[in-house]
């Protein structure tokens, strides 16, 4: 599985923006996805996941009701769609696939897209 994230950029604090990763070699309509991010100087660490079917989602608490995920299973694709964003979230932001039902261990991922940079201005 290769996944390919895209949607990056330089935003203003409050703006929004959406990210999204495309899988290719295979479909991923079976496997958990993910986003991650690693700030400069941090830890890469958990955003948001969904389940195979969309059902059930999971967010940081410093992302709930500012950022929302979902999947098109169809197009073999998931988005992370940003908004209220602040100068914390700026990060490189990573896509991320498992089958394993484990969702906010990176470990337990073992497909990763190559990351996009979001860059919030205060």
């Amino acid at each position: 599985v290769q996944l390919q994230a895209s949607g990056g950029g330089l935003v203003q604090a409050g703006g929004s923006l959406r990210l999204s990763c495309a899988a290719s070699g295979r479909t991923v309509s079976t496997y958990f996805m993910a986003w991650f991010r690693r700030a400069p100087g941090k830890q890469r660490e958990f955003v948001a996941g969904i389940s195979w079917s969309g059902d059930s989602l999971y967010f940081a608490d410093s992302v709930k009701g500012r950022f929302t995920i979902s999947r098109d299973n169809a197009k073999n694709s998931v988005y992370l769609q940003m908004n209220t964003l602040e100068s914390e979230d700026t990060a490189v932001y990573y896509c991320a696939a498992t089958v394993l039902s484990t969702v906010k261990v990176a470990g337990s991922y073992r497909y990763w897209g190559q990351g996009t940079l979001v860059t919030v201005s205060s």
